[in-house]
């Protein structure tokens, strides 16, 4: 399934001057990688943000917001902005930095053998 174009374009401007940085396709979409750890990404036509746990709930109330449920069971930490959740610079901003944020307090995955 292709991704947005202009949507990877926008996060590619927003992650310029972040360090160690690594797009990979995954779930039919592109995942943005930052220094080894899911941050932020596409599917279809909607940004995939990986955030704290903690204000998950709070988060899915924003406008645009939902939790991600790609494989049919909702994934706290991860929430799915349409189109109108990040209409806006500042919207977007917002979304790329609550992922930004809990990045540094991820840990990273176990890499498969």
């Amino acid at each position: 399934m292709a991704y947005n174009e202009k949507l990877a374009d926008r996060i590619r401007v927003a992650l310029f001057n972040i360090s160690k940085v690594e797009e990979k396709p995954m779930m039919g979409g592109l995942t943005f990688m930052v220094k080894g750890k899911m941050c932020v990404g596409i599917i279809k036509d909607e940004l995939m943000c990986r955030i704290d746990p903690t204000i998950h709930e709070k988060e899915i109330e924003r406008q645009g917001c939902r939790t991600m449920d790609f494989t049919k069971r909702p994934m706290k930490g991860y929430v799915m902005v349409g189109d109108s959740g990040m209409r806006t610079k500042k919207e977007f901003a917002y979304w790329i930095n609550l992922s930004l944020d809990f990045n540094k307090k991820a840990k990273t995955s176990k890499r498969k053998k």
